[in-house]
């Protein structure tokens, strides 16, 4: 951590963090925040800034008016690292119209918090070429870095996974189209996601980009990784094909709700070419399908480890795959924890959705053999999934598999983190209501049907091999509220993880006996996924929120 400067110090000394202490009441503290207009003067104010991560380890004034108390967890406006008219106004509107003060107070909390704490560093592509960010490429590397920038950590931890990111804008998306700030934010992500995709496609997690002189971290590992990554580009290399379509979901997203195809430049189509080599490459089985010899997989991966679930067995190849399932390898899962059998059945059907939305906009956009070309290798994975990673229970019928091999073994569970067996009608694969996703939610959400189901003293809710046995994340019951049409069922979730987020923030996981006890005071992405969750429900059930006979709230 930066230690600021005595002047620094001084100068965040008489900015007024506490509002409802502040001398002068709000015309003061806008006349005070308006004056700090100066670049030079709002580096000064950053570098003083406590740090975000212990920042949100203690409460802060003024508490919500609910019963609960809960803390005001914004950063000062001079320590946010990026700001929207638009976010600012939906926040008023919900703090108006939400019945539960205590509920308003955490999606107040949570619902601009990528923007108050992770966007570590962005630039909006006006740079000139003998500005300072400008670096000369040879020829084959034309447009690299060029463009809107945007580098979104996770929170506590200084890197960018794809998964992540796209997850922590998802919220803001509807807003790009009139808020040209957003719009080149995301912008942004996109620019750098590809760049990232470009050099380290199996990789899921990235250091700062050279351009930002942001120093990279360590994850102190020393992992055995092929193909081999530079460490100050890459943060870890775990390969995750939802990282990939987290990357294909963050450009659909965007083309969705502007419009806009500017992201279609050289280095973007680089970076779905790249993407499409390691979808073919991870389709291929363990065994040669006509003389049975083995063929070492193009990734491999090893970590000296005694956790089971943070390396891959068989000399960091992972357990056999066989042929022609059209399914896609995933060696790891979006925990980041291995997968058992390496089908990852919620990973493929989100990569076929993502390909099949791009295939209809780069269709649009005049690209009719590449469109047709992704939309064949959609319908290859998803009749994969319907084929093989479809299984019969004894107790709930026809459900999907969490993990397949094409042997026919398979693991039936699920995990908090997305994609999910449970999300699976939020990424577009299922409607709520298709027979064999009703089958796989009823066993999925009870102890006797999924072994990562966890309930205890004070807290359920689905969990996972990462943090444990005793906890579950509140992640996993927001997606539960957003695949609900059940009031009560919805009302139960949203009471429940009021109850585990005493510091006005959502955690990684909670024990589920000891509500107290939670992983990771700032974590970004379950904030969003709350904020995501309440705009949901203020559109598709108003009255669960402003109360009886409630007009909805929609975000356009």
């Amino acid at each position: 951590m930066i230690v600021p400067s005595i002047g620094a110090l001084a100068m965040l000394a008489g900015l007024c963090f506490d509002q409802v202490y502040c001398a002068g009441g709000d015309s003061a503290i806008r006349n005070q925040q308006a004056a700090v207009k100066d670049p030079k003067q709002q580096a000064k104010y950053l570098a003083a800034c406590p740090a975000y991560e212990h920042y949100a380890r203690f409460p802060h004034h003024p508490y919500s008016e609910g019963p609960m108390e809960l803390p005001f967890q914004r950063p000062s406006k001079h320590c946010r690292t990026f700001e929207s008219e638009y976010v600012e106004k939906i926040i008023e509107d919900m703090k108006d119209k939400m019945v539960d003060k205590d509920m308003a107070r955490l999606f107040e909390n949570a619902f601009p918090n990528t923007l108050d704490t992770t966007v570590r560093w962005h630039v909006d592509g006006t740079e000139k070429k003998g500005d300072k960010l400008h670096y000369k490429y040879p020829v084959r590397d034309e447009g690299k870095w060029e463009g809107p920038q945007s580098f979104i950590v996770t929170g506590d931890i200084n890197a960018e996974w794809l998964r992540d990111s796209t997850n922590q804008l998802a919220q803001y998306q509807k807003l790009s189209k009139k808020d040209k700030r957003i719009e080149n934010l995301i912008l942004g992500a996109i620019n750098t996601q590809a760049e990232y995709v470009i050099e380290s496609p199996y990789c899921n997690a990235f250091q700062p980009p050279p351009h930002s002189k942001l120093p990279p971290s360590d994850n102190g590992q020393g992992d055995t990784v092929h193909p081999a990554y530079e460490p100050s580009r890459v943060f870890e290399c775990k390969y995750e094909i939802d990282s990939l379509a987290h990357f294909l979901s963050l450009t659909n997203q965007f083309n969705n709700h502007t419009g806009s195809t500017a992201f279609l430049t050289p280095r973007w189509y680089e970076a779905l070419n790249t993407l499409l080599e390691v979808l073919d490459a991870q389709s291929r089985p363990t065994f040669n399908p006509k003389t049975a010899a083995f063929e070492r997989n193009q990734y491999t991966f090893r970590r000296r480890t005694d956790a089971g679930t943070e390396t891959l067995n068989l000399g960091g190849v992972g357990n056999p795959l066989n042929a022609g399932t059209g399914l896609v390898r995933s060696a790891f899962r979006p925990s980041d924890d291995a997968t058992i059998l390496g089908f990852f059945i919620p990973g493929n059907a989100f990569m076929a959705v993502e390909l099949k939305r791009l295939s209809a906009l780069l269709a649009k956009a005049g690209k009719a053999t590449l469109a047709q070309d992704l939309k064949e290798r959609s319908e290859i994975i998803e009749k994969g999934v319907w084929e093989h990673g479809v299984v019969t229970h004894k107790k709930y019928g026809e459900v999907f598999a969490f993990e397949v091999d094409g042997f026919g073994s398979s693991i039936l569970m699920d995990d908090a983190n997305l994609p999910s067996l449970l999300a699976l009608p939020l990424l577009g694969f299922v409607s709520a209501d298709d027979p064999t996703y009703v089958n796989t939610r009823k066993m999925i959400l009870e102890k006797n049907g999924n072994p990562y189901f966890l309930s205890g003293k004070q807290f359920k809710g689905i969990g996972g091999p990462h943090i444990g046995l005793q906890n579950a994340w509140p992640m996993s019951l927001l997606v539960q509220a957003m695949t609900s049409d059940d009031d009560e069922e919805i009302e139960e979730i949203l009471l429940a993880v009021k109850k585990v987020s005493p510091l006005g923030l959502i955690h990684e996981s909670i024990n589920v006996d000891r509500l107290r006890e939670f992983t990771r005071s700032w974590f970004a992405w379950a904030n969003s996924v709350f904020a995501q969750t309440v705009l949901d429900l203020a559109e598709r059930k108003p009255h669960l929120l402003f109360g009886p006979g409630a007009e909805p709230y929609v975000v356009e």
